[in-house]
């Protein structure tokens, strides 16, 4: 049974080196039931919003699994909220979830939209050397949701996927495919672990064949990517 082990926002800014000059990657849990709406949940913030938050970055999910793998790697607790997250789970591989995919959590419905792309504020968030590369090159990333139904939620309840849309691209997928990350088992990953060149491109059809069906409304962001694969270029 997937659970929702903890439930974090934001604890305190903190200054950072980036452009907005502070950061609110400092999530802790928090105790009770908290609301959740269409930019997140109640009481949490993003400082740099040209980036982060935002209606299909609503909610950021991690996995407990994962965070037990970084926890050997690094020698150190991973704690709930220590990577940024919103929602640490546990019996729920976050990384092989659906892209477009439901989870019923608490009262509120969740949809699956994109993989997190690490930045240098996480970087120096962790204090490891090389420490975007290496989260990347895991493939271990976690997921953004948007609020489909506003709800409340808390430490306990079941996560529950009520929808899993037939096109079948994952988060893992798609973010080995869009980064070339040596991922084995990959769809059209070679012996080494290699993506295929061309699997972005498929990838990226069977998203968009799969928007046009209306099967998954793509974010904004995954939407320009998915474009951009299927004419032959992708443009960060």
């Amino acid at each position: 049974m997937a659970e929702l082990l903890a439930v974090c926002r934001v604890h305190v800014l903190h200054p950072d080196a980036g452009p907005v000059g502070v950061t609110a990657i400092d999530k802790r849990p928090v105790e009770g039931r908290v609301k959740v709406r269409p930019l997140g949940l109640y009481a949490d913030l993003q400082a740099d919003r040209a980036n982060h938050g935002g209606l299909d970055q609503a909610v950021y999910a991690y996995a407990q699994e994962d965070a037990d793998h970084w926890s050997a790697e690094l020698g150190r607790e991973v704690t709930p909220g220590l990577f940024g997250e919103n929602l640490r789970t546990s019996g729920l591989d976050v990384n092989r979830a659906v892209i477009g995919e439901r989870w019923q959590v608490g009262s509120a419905l969740l949809e699956v939209t994109q993989p997190r792309v690490p930045c240098q504020t996480f970087g120096r968030r962790l204090g490891e050397q090389r420490w975007v590369r290496r989260f990347a090159q895991a493939n271990r990333t976690g997921a953004y949701l948007r609020v489909i139904e506003n709800g409340d939620l808390g430490a306990g309840d079941t996560v529950d996927v009520v929808q899993r849309p037939v096109h079948g691209v994952t988060i893992s997928d798609w973010f080995a495919a869009r980064y070339g990350v040596p991922v084995a088992g990959a769809p059209g990953a070679d012996e080494k672990g290699a993506p295929d060149p061309d699997t972005l491109e498929r990838l990226a059809q069977r998203l968009l064949n799969a928007q046009a069906a209306g099967d998954v409304r793509l974010s904004v962001d995954m939407l320009r990517r998915a474009e951009q694969a299927a004419g032959g270029a992708v443009v960060d």
